[in-house]
């Protein structure tokens, strides 16, 4: 009797012990996280001049993942917008995704940043800001759209996307994107996209080679392209950055290029931090116009920034920054968050400018 009972007593220790091995194998780990990013900016346009509380991209999210076993791994995502401004806000505006993670890398589905836009943003200081160089570079931001919401923008997070990153190599990564052809305009085009980035993040050098194609945005049989490289240095507690880039659309009326140059200078003195930037949008080669891009003699822009951080915790950060952005005299560019040509008749061969005193905390 007492061996049957001993032995009943084992049979139910084991079971018990299989459910909590199995229960740990299938552990799911959920975070919910923030940012909030407000500032106070005085912004300026030709014959207008506001004060205005604006905005920096606060984001409000909820992230996790499940071991599965052997490997691998469950993900999702759910991130949205949050507007401590005026309380505006969608739950899944920004990155939202659900995929698999294992050792063939990582591969999901959803809302979420293209590869050629993560390629490089790390490397603005001001980035998403009024100040961020989006200006510049991409051609504007398109902080949510699809094939045909934004036809402009090479800086985009894109709705009904599948990406695929590969296994970190040696400090190499490569990330793609692959933008679903769901939209059907009237045109009788079939938009899709495509986003590529080889990346280089170990140690004190970073690397970056990115190619976008968006397929027919501009109509039947038509391409644009934009191509990037960017190269950022760590120099103890200073870091050096520069990307080039081409931008090139293909218009029913003809082909429309630009290039475009960033450089960057962040550096880092304990709590102190100092921020500066310039980027060069170079004449548009060609006819028309796409987004800031213009086709002509003077239809370049330069945009400086300097700016001062002072870090009250790793969470929690003051900010103070003065953005200038001056346009050739064929040229029309605008700052591509919290833009003021809305102030201004025109912009065209206009000088517009911000101060802003800012607050960022984290979570």
């Amino acid at each position: 009797m007492k061996t049957t009972t001993l032995c009943h007593c084992l049979a139910r220790l084991a079971v018990i012990a299989g459910c909590a091995a199995a229960s740990l194998v299938h552990a799911q780990q959920v975070q919910v996280y923030g940012r909030l990013n407000v500032s106070v900016e005085a912004a300026r346009a030709p014959g207008a001049h506001v004060e205005r509380m604006v905005n920096n991209r606060s984001v409000l999210g909820f992230r996790g993942s499940e071991d599965l076993g052997g490997g691998l791994k469950a993900l999702f995502q759910v991130e949205g917008t949050l507007a401590p401004d005026t309380g505006a806000g969608e739950i899944a505006r920004r990155d939202t995704r659900i995929g698999l993670e294992g050792p063939f890398g990582t591969v999901f589905a959803g809302h979420w940043v293209t590869a050629y836009n993560g390629a490089t943003s790390s490397l603005d200081p001001f980035y998403p800001t009024t100040a961020g160089y989006m200006s510049i570079l991409a051609n504007g931001a398109a902080s949510s759209t699809d094939n045909v919401a934004d036809v402009a923008s090479f800086d985009r997070r894109q709705a009904n996307s599948v990406h695929w990153w590969s296994p970190r190599w040696h400090g190499w990564t490569l990330r793609a994107t692959h933008g679903l052809a769901e939209e059907r305009p009237a045109s009788g085009a079939r938009p899709s996209l495509l986003s590529l980035a080889l990346i280089h993040d170990a140690g004190p050098l970073y690397l970056a080679l990115a190619h976008e194609r968006h397929h027919e945005y501009h109509g039947p049989g038509t391409a644009d392209t934009g191509t990037k490289a960017a190269a950022g240095y760590t120099f103890g507690t200073t870091r050096v950055a520069l990307v080039a880039e081409r931008l090139e659309y293909e218009l029913p009326a003809g082909q429309l290029a630009r290039n475009a140059l960033y450089l960057s200078l962040s550096h880092q003195a304990g709590r102190h931090g100092l921020r500066a930037s310039i980027g060069k949008a170079g004449d548009g080669h060609g006819g028309g116009t796409v987004g800031f891009v213009r086709g002509g003699a003077d239809t370049g822009a330069l945009h400086a920034t300097a700016g001062y951080e002072y870090g009250f915790s790793p969470r929690t950060t003051v900010y103070a920054y003065h953005t200038r952005l001056r346009n050739d005299g064929n040229a029309a560019y605008d700052f591509p968050i919290n833009g003021v040509g809305m102030l201004a008749a025109s912009l065209t061969g206009a000088r517009i400018s911000a101060t802003s005193l800012g607050m960022r905390h984290s979570f």
